[in-house]
């Protein structure tokens, strides 16, 4: 009889390392899976971090630039209104006064010269500029699209041609006896067909227009007049150009006159651009310094009477060196346009932004 062996309860016991197939496809499955999470994982991180970091890698070089030449500049000249410091003997040199600097410029009877004569030169020039700019861009309006292009490039190029260059022409322009202005002025007054009207010009030739202490302002309004109405000019023509002509044209079956729809629909619709535009001259009207300063030669003029404020600035900075005192005075300056424009503000409201 065959002998009958017992069975093991026990399976053969596998090698070490060693597994069944569906152990090992089980076991492989879950390392790739591992895998390909860690990956996802990383790829994820990786895009999230240069998705975040690459605006800020943009404007880093922006960043740099402005807090050096911007912010910091800013924060220094706050500091340095405090305090008494000649440019020549270091930043060791520098003593806190307090607020000394202020004193001495609100007490210097130049500083409220030159104030004065800013300010003649921003009104003076500053309304004139608008009183003339606003009826030119209404009368642009009206005309052709080919023509209206035409001139409010030539108005234009005034304002972006070179400031010290255009101060130079007007400088040899101003000549008491080689200016073409007086040549045309002496010409005039001594033609046959105009002399009636113009000779008086003979009893002040030859008009000494930058050394004669009553001209020099007006010569100096007269070339900002020039140089900034053109700006303007084009601000009210695109001003005026939003306006529907619908509106316009509903008025002109109403019977309202070309008078009538300016003041009433016209004017209150462009109240944006006039507060952009008046804003703009009176900011620039009190930093007024390149024309004045090339037309009297640095000097400000017979009695000063050229001198803005702006001029006074660079006077007490650069030729006498009185760092502090200069950031003193620049900030009353910033101090005067900031009140300039909230006066701006209250007189336009809300609806001179734009809003309801």
């Amino acid at each position: 009889m065959a002998s009958m062996t017992k069975p093991s309860r026990h399976p053969v016991k596998q090698g070490r390392g060693m597994l069944l197939p569906e152990q090992e496809v089980v076991t492989m499955n879950h390392a790739a899976s591992k895998v390909m999470e860690t990956s996802q994982r990383k790829s994820f991180f990786s895009r999230l971090n240069l998705k975040a970091l690459t605006p800020y890698g943009f404007l880093l070089p922006f960043l740099i630039i402005f807090s050096v030449f911007g912010v910091f500049p800013l924060l220094f000249s706050i500091f340095l209104s405090f305090h008494e410091w000649n440019p020549v003997e270091g930043l060791g040199a520098m003593n806190y006064v307090g607020l000394e600097n202020y004193h001495i410029a609100l007490t210097d009877p130049w500083l409220w010269r030159s104030l004065k004569n800013t300010l003649w030169l921003a009104i003076t020039s500053g309304v004139a500029q608008h009183l003339v700019a606003l009826p030119v861009a209404y009368i642009l309006v009206s005309m052709s699209d080919r023509l209206r292009h035409w001139l409010t490039s030539a108005y234009f190029l005034p304002f972006i041609t070179s400031t010290v260059a255009a101060s130079l022409i007007f400088f040899n322009m101003y000549s008491p006896n080689s200016g073409i202005i007086n040549q045309s002025l002496m010409a005039l007054a001594d033609s046959s067909l105009l002399g009636w009207a113009f000779s008086w010009l003979n009893d002040y030739q030859p008009i000494r227009w930058l050394d004669d202490a009553s001209m020099v302002k007006p010569s100096i309004a007269i070339m900002v007049f020039w140089k900034y109405t053109g700006f303007n000019i084009v601000l009210y023509t695109t001003g005026l150009m939003t306006i529907p002509k619908e509106i316009l044209e509903a008025a002109r079956m109403d019977g309202a006159n070309a008078w009538r729809r300016f003041w009433s629909i016209s004017l209150p619709m462009i109240r944006p651009f006039i507060f952009f535009a008046v804003t703009m001259t009176i900011i620039g009207n009190l930093q007024l310094f390149e024309e004045p300063f090339v037309l009297t030669r640095g000097t400000g003029g017979t009695g000063q009477s050229g001198l803005t404020i702006s001029m006074y600035l660079y006077k007490v900075g650069w030729e006498w060196l009185e760092m502090g005192t200069a950031s003193a005075i620049s900030w009353l300056l910033f101090i005067l346009i900031a009140g300039c424009t909230a006066v701006q503000f209250f007189f336009f409201g809300k609806k001179g932004l734009g809003e309801q």
